[in-house]
């Protein structure tokens, strides 16, 4: 049984359902994880939309800036 890194709870993942690249919840916390490895099993945690959008802002402020 593999654990939520983020809560510790048991996640009811059986590795021969999913894929590499597949997206999992936890149903305790609500966090995302993409399936990285299946054998073994291994999770990492997906970056919420707005924090990737506001780093995206960030970096293009910085390009407009170096053109001034």
């Amino acid at each position: 049984m593999v654990q939520c890194p983020e809560c510790e709870s048991d996640l009811d993942i059986e590795v021969d359902e999913v894929d590499e690249g597949d997206i999992v919840s936890c149903p305790e916390c609500g966090t995302d994880f993409e399936v990285i490895t299946t054998s073994p099993l291994e999770l990492k945690q997906v970056e919420e939309e707005e924090e990737a959008d506001d780093e995206v802002d960030k970096e293009e402020e910085g390009e407009d800036g170096d053109d001034a």
